[in-house]
């Protein structure tokens, strides 16, 4: 590959290569992807610090620091059985205790007809979690027990307002006739979450093979007020209705700081056109994720939409590509010169000026494209070898990516992990972020009777089904999704 011809290479090619320093390639050195990972660089615009000091407080306001760990993976319709628990302690790392951990999953079913049109199937997503917080808090051996059969219903709870004049929590009251009958179901679900349990499920939601969980240290929640927690679905998938494709996202608010996390999976390929797809996938997020009003907000105002939140984060299998020849990308790949391949990157393009992501920030990529591998135990990436049967051709690329936006993050890390599992690798970003704190405001405490108040959004555009009662943990909540629903109408 060394003595390859140049001149019959693409045109961007040779440009990088003319500017290229003559022994650039012998100073990459593989660093440890959790420390040393060298995230800001001067030379490069779109990773400067955005660690924003300057929040606009009053007198009464200071701002305090929390950790959030964010993940993406892609675990191509498998589920989380036999030696995955190692893997995912890899990924995690529990032992540096992140104070928030937000996970996106992708294809957690496979994509067929039957699940994609289909009603929703709770039953991997719950896998998911307990296999999350069982590995969250490995060290503090509580008994993990199988998915319950009959999950908790929504039905059998109200949400009660505290009064203004008092520190509000999100809680529940059980109606005098279902007394019994939630309270043996309440039983249940803290055998699955139990007492001893360092972290807490604030917020899951599953659209088809696109997951979000939402994880937070319990001791958080005793000393910041933790309100509004929303959940949002767009399927934008086949015929732009489907849920094949789009995205699951959480809004919550850590006391004055609003939050959103998008878990995003978009339109696949590397053929000319392709890209525009993804793009439109993304515009049609933007405009179509909502968080309405509901009676059981409290009295603080919450952002409708994604943009209207001070912190944000998207992630997920986002499935741009490598404008670049493949023999001339797995050169690249070879020599891990991983700043020139980024050149030809399409996502770094979307977030320049006119992109759909333009103003928002990634970290520099200091680790190999995360897709295509060939198989799962495998670490070759697909149609390397010629004449080999059966195997797609794909150009390795960076396909699973974590972004931010706005004021108050620093991001501290930006890794792969190894993890054989699928055909991709997992993606993870740690970051700090600052949060603003009311300092005439007593804190907030839950107890093990506490269910945090998700509230879904209202029916539209997207063909998201409306489901008006609120949620409990959705992990132990049925939950149906506009597919399904689309279908019957058909």
């Amino acid at each position: 590959m060394d003595n390859m011809n140049l001149n019959s290479s693409s045109g961007r090619f040779r440009k990088w290569f003319k500017r290229k320093h003559k022994n650039n390639h012998n100073k990459h050195k593989q660093p440890d992807p959790y420390y040393d990972l060298d995230v800001l660089s001067d030379e490069d615009d779109f990773t400067e610090d955005v660690y924003i000091s300057s929040f606009e407080m009053d007198p009464c306001t200071s701002t305090n620091e929390l950790r959030i760990f964010v993940g993406t993976w892609n675990v191509a319709g498998r589920s989380p059985v036999g030696s995955l628990a190692v893997d995912l302690h890899e990924w995690l790392k529990p032992q540096d205790a992140a104070d928030i951990y937000v996970l996106g999953f992708q294809e957690i079913i496979p994509l067929k007809t039957r699940t994609v049109i289909g009603a929703e199937d709770p039953t991997e997503a719950t896998n998911w979690n307990l296999l999350i917080g069982k590995t969250l808090d490995e060290k503090f051996g509580g008994p993990w027990l199988t998915p319950v059969l009959n999950p908790i219903s929504s039905e059998d709870y109200q949400y009660v307002k505290v009064p203004d004049s008092e520190r509000r929590a999100s809680f529940s009251s059980i109606t005098d006739s279902r007394w019994m009958r939630a309270r043996s179901r309440t039983q249940r679900h803290q055998q699955l979450f139990p007492c001893g349990s360092k972290y807490k499920l604030m917020a899951s939601k599953k659209m088809v093979g696109v997951f979000i969980s939402v994880w937070m240290k319990k001791e958080l929640l005793e000393k910041y007020y933790v309100s509004n927690g929303k959940v949002s679905s767009v399927a934008c998938g086949i015929m732009g209705l489907l849920g094949n494709k789009g995205s699951v996202s959480v809004s919550m608010s850590i006391e004055g700081t609003r939050f959103c996390f998008i878990a995003a999976h978009l339109a696949s390929g590397e053929k000319n056109g392709d890209e525009g797809r993804r793009n439109r996938q993304v515009s049609e997020i933007f405009k179509r994720t909502s968080f309405p009003r509901s009676a059981n907000d409290d009295d603080n105002p919450h952002p409708l939409t994604i943009l209207g939140h001070d912190q944000i984060f998207w992630f997920g299998d986002l499935n741009y590509r490598l404008d670049l020849e493949d023999n001339l990308a797995r050169y690249l790949i070879k020599k891990q010169d991983w700043k020139a391949l980024q050149e030809f990157d399409q996502l770094r393009k979307e977030q320049e000026d006119g992109g759909v992501f333009e103003g928002w920030r990634e970290g520099n990529i200091n680790f190999a494209p995360t897709y295509k591998y060939s198989s799962s135990n495998c670490n070759r990436y697909s149609g390397g070898l010629p004449n080999r049967s059966g195997e797609k051709q794909r150009t390795p690329a960076w396909c699973d990516r974590i972004l931010w936006y706005g004021k108050g993050v620093k991001l501290l890390s930006y890794f792969r992990s190894e993890s054989k599992f699928s055909d991709h690798r997992p993606v993870s970003a740690l970051f700090s972020t600052r949060i603003e704190v009311t300092k005439s405001s007593n804190s907030s405490f839950l107890d093990n009777e506490t269910f945090p108040n998700f509230m879904p959004p209202e029916q539209g555009p997207s063909g998201n089904k409306e489901e008006g009662k609120s949620t409990l943990l959705s992990l132990i909540v049925k939950d149906t999704e506009a597919s399904s629903t689309h279908m019957q109408k058909l």
